[in-house]
């Protein structure tokens, strides 16, 4: 098996500001489309956003598509037509299962200050399934050198359930801890975001907000430069089936 990569470095994903909204695409979204950024493998969305305070997305419809949203500063408010709003803010993680359709809207809890976080969209396994939606707090903000995993499609070690064969993590670890991240199913690849720092991932120097694509791989080795370096990591299944 020989290892392939694509790199996804932060200077090149697509940046757009309306006012209100300040985002970073890595991969072609709405109004986006770059044939060379379509996604990697069942991932499809890698949104790097920062709302302005009262602000946020109205009220839209989406179906057939896992949805999960990591807060990294300030709170979000979140809405969906099957129960009362939640706020969650950094620790927090949400995972939306549209299935056959689920209207939903996102806006900043604060009236002043702006809120970021990550907006990731994975193709589902199962097709119109029931809509669903559940939250979870992880104490990732203050773990330190070990990954905290978030999302399985067996809900393995209390994670958040995800209808796909892809398992989300995150950490942050300091300066020169190494480690060994083994790819969970045969066929899978991982993507990978620095967060925060400075990373090198099988050879690859990564700084603030790079990404990467591995595959064709049963394990990736990961070390951290910086002082301190956060990490988010997400196995993926590169099969699609149509």
């Amino acid at each position: 098996m020989s290892m392939k990569k694509i790199l996804y470095k932060a200077t090149t994903r697509r940046h757009k500001y309306n006012g209100w909204l300040d985002t970073y695409n890595t991969f072609s979204f709405v109004d986006y489309f770059d044939p060379e950024r379509t996604g990697f493998g069942a991932l499809r969305v890698v949104n790097d956003d920062t709302i302005k305070g009262g602000e946020g997305f109205g009220a839209h419809l989406h179906n057939n598509m896992e949805i999960v949203s990591i807060p990294l500063q300030g709170k979000l408010e979140l809405k969906n037509n099957l129960g009362a709003p939640s706020v969650i803010s950094p620790g927090d993680v949400q995972v939306l299962s549209a299935g056959s359709g689920m209207v939903h809207n996102v806006y900043n809890a604060d009236n002043e200050k702006p809120a970021s976080f990550f907006q990731i969209w994975i193709l589902p396994k199962e097709k119109n399934i029931e809509p669903k939606y559940e939250q979870k707090y992880f104490d990732f903000i203050n773990s330190c050198n070990e990954l905290v995993h978030l999302t399985a499609p067996n809900r393995e070690n209390g994670c958040l359930y995800l209808n796909q064969d892809a398992w989300l993590s995150i950490g942050t670890f300091t300066k020169g801890n190494s480690f060994e991240y083994k790819l969970r199913k045969n066929g899978n690849g991982l993507y990978a975001m620095v967060v925060e720092g400075e990373f090198e991932l099988s050879g690859e120097t990564l700084l603030h907000r790079d990404g990467i694509g591995i595959f064709e791989t049963d394990n990736v080795q990961i070390k951290t430069i910086s002082n301190t370096g956060r990490i988010l990591l997400i196995d993926v299944t590169m099969r699609i089936e149509n």
